[in-house]
């Protein structure tokens, strides 16, 4: 399993317009990506190409979260989506 951590670089958090330019990007992979906060269980953690588990998270600007994946490609795929969530997506 692989595992990232990513720190949330949207002004206005996981929510609307971010969310769902993450949850299309996870969509595109061909494995399953989860996304919890740093400090919640990893049992808790969501699916990261559910818009509304994206934003039921409640991820604001400068949490911590975690994602993981397992299978071909994890690492490269988990790197990508990295780069989403430390760009902030509201100024683009």
């Amino acid at each position: 399993m692989s595992e990232r951590k990513a720190t949330i670089a949207s002004r206005v958090g996981l929510h609307a317009r971010p969310a769902s330019i993450f949850a299309a990007a996870v969509g595109e992979l061909a494995i399953e990506v989860t996304i919890a906060l740093e400090t919640d269980p990893a049992e808790d953690a969501m699916d990261a190409s559910s818009i509304l588990s994206l934003m039921s998270l409640g991820a604001a600007n400068g949490d911590v979260v975690v994602l993981r994946a397992e299978g071909d490609g994890a690492d490269e795929a988990l790197e990508s989506l990295v780069k989403i969530l430390e760009t902030d997506l509201d100024a683009e």
